[in-house]
């Protein structure tokens, strides 16, 4: 069935994917008849792009209609829970029905369940989480395949560590690597890239990594340089949390006795076993309970935040809180 659900915080990949579905069904000659996009601010737009993708196409080409940021599966009134049963199974094969959304679906709701029954595609864009360095060094060697950009292994990690999981980032900044290297049959050094690729030195691992020394000035210039960036305030405790739950996984294992570097990072969710000595060596200072005592303020700093509570100074209590519980490691 020519029905697509796009979902994922990575707004640029679902862009890719987007521009790919519009470019492969409609004609260009014919776009202005044959496409047509819903903004969810619309009343009765899930009912009217039902309506839309029933109807024949103009000209040459396919029809392309798009529900953006749609709800329907998150919540579906009855009414349009009804049409989704009637219309999908029939929807004529030059129609094509595109429904996007930023949150995830709700697998317990029958609209979902209908959707994930007709749909040709279901799928999530993701962003990768900038703690599991690994799959973030991965992105990069694809980018760069993509591109045709020739890097090394440390030019890869320099790449991950400036963007992040910033994937628009990654592609501005490896196409300026392209044009840059264009005739070039050689490897992009580590310098070359540090010259061209943006700034981006400090990023919210850098902020883990400075309230786990407890270095309060230096978490606190890291902070202010990533809410300067516009670097938004959730993704940062988001980055911290996921940063301090490996940590205590970790330790938990090195308390328990367990010595197989295998075992210890399945247990902590990394995909390279190779990383569990660096971050063994990064906590060797930090005791259990310090690191179970991080977790909750991280939590209630992630709590206030949704509630509306002003960032900067949110996040400043917080981040001097953690450095005061991990500096009692070096006192």
């Amino acid at each position: 069935m020519p029905i697509y659900v796009y979902w994922g915080e990575d707004d640029f990949a679902m862009e890719k994917a987007i521009a790919m579905l519009r470019d492969r069904v409609l004609d260009p000659q014919w776009i202005s008849f044959n496409y047509t996009s819903f903004p969810p601010e619309r009343a009765d737009v899930a009912i009217e792009s039902l309506n839309q993708v029933m109807t024949p196409t103009f000209g040459t080409g396919g029809r392309l209609v798009w529900l953006i940021n749609t709800t329907i599966c998150q919540h579906c009134p009855e009414n349009v829970l009804a049409e989704l049963g009637r219309s999908l199974p029939v929807i004529p094969e030059n129609s094509f029905l595109l429904l996007t959304s930023r949150n995830k679906p709700d697998e317990r709701l029958k609209s979902t369940k209908l959707l994930k029954q007709f749909a040709t595609e279901f799928r999530e864009f993701p962003l990768i989480p900038p703690w599991k360095t690994e799959l973030l060094v991965q992105s990069v060697n694809q980018a760069a395949q993509t591109l045709g950009v020739k890097l090394t292994v440390k030019t890869a990690e320099l790449l991950a560590q400036s963007v992040g999981n910033d994937t628009r980032l990654l592609y501005n900044e490896m196409e300026k690597l392209r044009l840059y290297a264009q005739g070039s049959h050689k490897p992009l050094d580590v310098d070359i890239v540090s010259k061209l690729v943006r700034n981006t030195t400090q990023n919210s691992l850098q902020l883990a990594a400075a309230i786990r020394t407890g270095d309060t000035a230096k978490a606190l210039i890291t902070l202010a340089d990533l809410i300067n960036a516009s670097e938004p305030g959730l993704r940062i405790v988001s980055t911290l949390i996921g940063q301090f739950r490996t940590w205590l996984w970790v330790k938990i294992m090195m308390e328990s006795g367990e010595r197989n570097q295998q075992a210890i990072a399945q247990a902590a969710d990394i995909g390279n076993p190779k990383r569990i000595y660096f971050l063994q060596q990064e906590i060797k200072l930090l005791s259990l309970e310090q690191l179970i005592s991080c977790l909750p303020l991280l939590l209630e700093l992630e709590v206030s935040i949704k509630q509306g509570v002003s960032e900067m100074s949110a996040l400043q209590t917080k981040v001097i809180e953690l450095c005061q519980i991990c500096r009692g490691s070096s006192q």
